[in-house]
């Protein structure tokens, strides 16, 4: 597939004039050029551009990303998924199982395998112990050419539909306790941890609007009008310059003066940002649960 840098923009996260710098100072990639001297990308120089953001976000400088061989970054890809390995056995074989399924697209199967799991260890061990870690080991696979993108999607739209299954299970009743938002920046996409944290808040007792993934600004804007919450809540995990997200954090800042903004994601990212206490960042599933534990006992 021929591939423009604004795909490789839209499909990495990962801004244009960056990809240029990384072409330029590291040969990052390498670009072919059409008849007409156009230049284009192929799928491998997209993977390539994943693999360095992926490399980066685990540590290492972007020259000592560009310098790894294919192999060396495979090597690195491989231990991440080896990372991803459950040390409670049950838990593994509901991961693996699981990945069986889904990358074979037995919907029965992976869909029966993940109540089982559900109704065994509830939604937010569930959650956790096994859903988390499937989505990362998927992530990595895809990156070494284990699994191709629609096997992800069919395993995250299960998985999306599990959990919206169990928020609608959730009694609604009027709440006493504070309200929030939740959204995805309107270039995110990855909705199965904003749906887990609604879930969360919905099972503490909390009253929560939400907008879901790609929500532009001016929509935020209107549903603020119209529902005054007390906090805003979104995730922040593409690639992107620190410029470009602290200018994003902002504008949230200056239009929703009243609310407490929290945010989780890229921790590379989000820890370069200049956090005032209007900002929660939580690095982890615990840290948001012992949010709303403190929250509950105000």
């Amino acid at each position: 597939m021929k591939l423009s840098i604004s795909n490789l923009e839209q499909l990495s996260g990962i801004p244009i004039h960056t990809i240029r710098i990384w072409e330029r100072r590291y040969n990052a990639l390498t670009p072919s050029r059409s008849t007409g001297n156009t230049r284009f990308y192929s799928d491998l120089d997209l993977k390539r551009l994943l693999d360095i953001a992926s490399l980066s976000q685990a540590g290492l400088k972007i020259s000592q990303a560009c310098a790894l061989s294919p192999l060396q970054v495979d090597d690195f890809l491989r231990k991440d998924i080896d990372k991803t390995i459950n040390a409670n056995a049950q838990y593994e074989f509901y991961i693996s199982q699981l990945l069986k399924f889904g990358v074979a697209y037995n919907e029965l199967s992976f869909a029966d395998l993940l109540t089982q799991a559900i109704s065994e260890h509830g939604v937010e061990d569930s959650y956790q112990q096994i859903i988390y870690p499937l989505l990362q080991r998927l992530g990595l696979m895809w990156r070494r050419d284990n699994i191709c993108p629609a096997q992800e999607h069919f395993i995250s739209g299960i998985i999306r539909q599990k959990l919206m299954t169990a928020i609608d299970n959730i009694p609604l009743k009027i709440q006493t306790k504070s309200s929030w938002l939740l959204f995805l920046p309107e270039d995110e996409a990855h909705e199965i941890p904003l749906l887990f944290a609604s879930y969360l808040l919905r099972t503490n007792g909390f009253k929560v609007v939400y907008l879901g993934d790609r929500v532009p600004l001016a929509s935020l804007k209107d549903a603020m009008k119209n529902f005054k919450a007390e906090n805003l809540l979104f995730f922040m995990v593409r690639q992107r310059t620190i410029a470009d997200a602290a200018s994003y954090l902002a504008a949230i800042e200056n239009n929703f003066s009243d609310a407490k903004i929290h945010i989780a994601g890229n921790e590379k990212l989000i820890n370069n940002l200049s956090l005032n206490d209007r900002i929660n960042h939580f690095s982890s599933i615990e840290e948001f649960k012992n949010l709303l534990i403190n929250l509950n006992h105000a």
